[in-house]
């Protein structure tokens, strides 16, 4: 009896195990479904992690400009004023010429596309005459606005520049004012008239030159574009007067000699009208500080003697 027990005890026992497998097995079966939809949440995740530098790369190439777009951008920048170009380029080709002043040679080098304005600002510290105050001569008296090379400056071109240095225009301060001017006609005049002193009377006893410019009396007229000539000096000699306004000279020219007188160098010009011959004045240019200096002529027709002095002295007055 014991013995069938025993294997009924083991038989039981191992149905018993059976159960509890297929038990385990069917758990197993149905938590699967769960794991299974973690593992593929998981792997959603993981894509979208994936995802989304390749977003990241997306939206960093968005702004990226194609090279021909950034070349472009390079070359709009580089330049100052869009198409305008390098200053350099707008100033022209480099030209090498010679500037002469007061005698002296200077060797410059400027732009052909600058213009003559721009020349004498930088020739102001380089020969010490204001830019102002300086005329340029390039076949004629060459204005401002004017371009080296349209006035035709190559290299080797020998450039005239004349004007007043700031000392030239102090030293001219000390001349005459009109108001002293007038008053020293006022002093002469109640002297002996100048056609009745000796030194001058002899000169006129003479006569007007056969060769003389007519004069008019009571008139003003300009300085006229040829040399006033016909006239004499104390000597008798023959003499013409030649304004240079472009060199701020005038030529004194006899037989002999010419002379060129700058015309700030003039202190004073003092003029009367030949009593007897009104249409023509004998005059006087002052070249020193004393009355020993005055260059006489005789014989000045009377319509040019106002522009002789303005030519000389009005320009000055103003400082």
């Amino acid at each position: 009896m014991s013995g069938k027990e025993d294997s009924s005890s083991d038989a039981t026992t191992q149905q018993e195990q059976s159960t509890s497998k297929d038990d385990e097995s069917k758990s197993s079966t149905e938590s699967s479904p769960e794991n299974t939809t973690q593992d593929t949440n998981t792997e959603k995740s993981s894509e979208e992690n994936v995802q989304t530098p390749t977003n990241t790369t997306e939206s960093s190439q968005e702004p990226t400009q194609p090279p021909e777009a950034a070349g472009a951008a390079a070359t709009s920048s580089s330049s100052p004023s869009g198409s305008g170009g390098s200053t350099s380029d707008m100033a022209g080709e480099k030209i090498e010429f010679k500037v002469v002043y007061n005698k002296k040679k200077f060797d410059i080098t400027f732009g052909s596309e600058e213009t003559v304005g721009a020349l004498k600002a930088h020739l102001q510290d380089v020969i010490g005459v204001p830019s102002t105050m300086q005329k340029v001569m390039i076949k004629g008296l060459a204005k401002d606005e004017m371009t080296l090379k349209k006035l035709g400056v190559a290299k080797g071109s020998k450039i005239m520049v004349v004007g007043s240095t700031l000392n030239d225009v102090l030293e001219v301060t000390k001349k005459p004012t009109p108001q002293q001017l007038k008053e020293e006609e006022v002093t002469e005049s109640a002297k002996e008239s100048l056609s009745q002193q000796k030194q001058h009377k002899k000169v006129l006893e003479k006569g007007p030159p056969e060769d003389v410019m007519p004069g008019i009396k009571n008139v003003k007229e300009a300085l006229p574009p040829c040399p006033i000539s016909g006239m004499v000096n104390k000597t008798g000699g023959k003499v013409r007067l030649t304004f240079k306004l472009e060199l701020d000279q005038v030529w004194i020219g006899t037989k002999e000699r010419t002379q060129k007188i700058p015309l700030n160098s003039i202190k004073t010009v003092v003029s009367e009208p030949i009593e007897g011959h009104e249409e023509y004045s004998m005059l006087a240019l002052q070249l020193g500080p004393t009355e020993a200096s005055r260059y006489w002529i005789y014989w000045v027709p009377n319509q040019y003697v106002e522009a002789i002095k303005e030519a000389i002295l009005g320009k000055w007055q103003l400082f």
